[in-house]
């Protein structure tokens, strides 16, 4: 069995200096997407990642270079899309761009799609 693709996200924050709390706004672009398809909770690995880097758990699927959220790391022997990137350091594909998150899990798994 294949494992599942891993959507990583980012979690809430207050910055050090007391500012916030935050959220980032291109999370929040992929969380109204799964607000209306929320069947693909189920299909997919969802992690929260905190804000500071190093993102220890992304780092280690992805290398120093991509630690970007939210981040959709295509499972192993996955057909990557066009718009997907491939990690130099561990040959991973993954899709950072969250529109293009949205397209694809919306195609791969009959959800909505983002209007053109």
């Amino acid at each position: 069995m294949m494992e599942k693709h891993t959507l990583f996200m980012l979690s809430p924050w207050t910055e050090d200096n007391g500012a916030g709390p935050y959220y980032c706004p291109d999370c929040g672009v992929v969380e109204g997407f799964l607000y209306y398809s929320p069947e693909i909770r189920a299909e997919i690995e969802i992690v929260s990642v905190d804000f500071p880097r190093p993102r220890v758990e992304i780092v280690e699927l992805l290398g120093l270079e991509h630690q970007g959220s939210p981040v959709l790391i295509l499972a192993e022997g996955a057909t990557p899309p066009a718009e997907a990137l491939q990690s130099m350091s561990s040959g991973r594909y993954f899709i950072n761009y969250p529109i293009a998150i949205c397209n694809f899990l919306g195609k791969l798994y009959g959800g909505v799609l983002p209007h053109p």
